[in-house]
């Protein structure tokens, strides 16, 4: 994908600081210094989360991971810029410029390095979420490829191939050092894993246990439980249902939330340990949905950019997060 249009964003980012992402409340980036941190309210003062959340107009929003002190980070299908919203006042600002290509999927990890899906560019990378500053980069494949979603473990980010039956893994070191690119693992998907046209190997979780991982096929509407090192696939056990346009993955205990983007709903699954069984218990949905993609948790409330799929995009096209209770 490339870029015919480049939006200005609405706060310029400056070399050593930024304008924080503050409404009432004050939030501040120290670029290249430290972490984000925010001004806690005083005592008794109420914090608002809005239940809207306004993204720049012709952004094209597919994925979403939240950090520390609620901020939300969202990637562009349009050129790959990263935003970041204070979701109890609201304001954003792009805090890394995109490659002119997409950034679809993306997680957050701990050193507020945001890992990033590059969809139909074949590829993947690693941002500072403080100063903009690309860590590394990996070209995972060449030719027809979709590198849609990612899930951090305790050592390795595992990008999902939505066009080829395969998974990446970008095995991290002790202390999280990022790997190089000859050390990219490809893990082909097999056992029961059925490849079709179009978008295949969509979200990805981990297993409540840990020990596999969970891959939701769009095209099937199957949730499997992937090995991670044979890449063996076996279907979860969800007694007939079907997540049928499965998207983004959350995982929280045992409660699975699966987004089923153009039915606008969430299904929220109980899965038993391993994952290898779940029992569909309801559903979320909402009328501010848009065709939603991705989900994140903050507290009780869950988070969805609406990608608005079935919406002609233009610079002027509005788009938004939702927020919904996650009970």
């Amino acid at each position: 994908m490339t870029t015919a249009h480049r939006r200005t964003p609405r706060t310029t980012l400056t070399t050593g600081l930024a304008t924080g992402l503050a409404a009432g409340l004050a939030l501040t980036a120290v670029l290249g210094a430290g972490a984000a941190t925010a001004t806690p309210p005083d005592r008794g003062e109420r914090t608002a989360f809005p239940e809207r959340v306004e993204l720049p107009d012709g952004f094209q929003p597919e994925g979403i991971t939240i950090g520390k002190q609620a901020t939300a980070y969202f990637g562009s299908r349009l050129d790959g810029d990263l935003y970041a919203i204070d979701l109890r006042s609201g304001e954003g600002e792009v805090v890394s410029q995109g490659p002119g290509t997409p950034s679809v999927g993306l997680k957050v990890d701990e050193r507020e390095r945001l890992f990033v899906s590059g969809g139909t560019a074949g590829d993947a990378r690693v941002v500072d979420a403080r100063t903009g500053e690309v860590l590394a980069s990996y070209q995972l494949a060449e030719g027809a490829a979709f590198i849609n979603d990612v899930v951090l473990t305790r050592d390795t980010a595992w990008f999902t191939d939505s066009q080829n039956a395969r998974l990446f893994a970008l095995p991290l070191g002790p202390k999280g050092e990022l790997p190089a690119p000859e050390d990219v693992v490809t893990v082909p998907l097999t056992g029961e894993w059925v490849q079709n046209a179009g978008l295949n190997a969509n979200g990805i979780t981990q297993t409540p246990d840990g020990r596999a991982l969970l891959v939701v096929n769009s095209s099937t509407g199957g949730l499997f439980r992937v090995d991670r090192e044979s890449g063996e696939a076996t279907e979860v056990d969800l007694g007939g249902t079907l997540l049928t346009n499965g998207d983004g993955l959350l995982l929280q205990g045992r409660t699975l939330y699966a987004v089923q983007n153009r039915l606008n709903k969430v299904a929220v699954v109980e899965l038993d340990k391993a994952g290898t069984s779940g029992t569909k218990v309801r559903e979320i949905t909402s009328p501010d949905f848009d065709v939603p993609t991705t989900v994140a948790k903050l507290g009780r409330r869950l988070y969805l950019p609406n990608a608005r799929f079935t919406t002609p995009s233009t610079p002027t096209t509005d788009y938004w997060v939702t927020q919904v209770s996650a009970r």
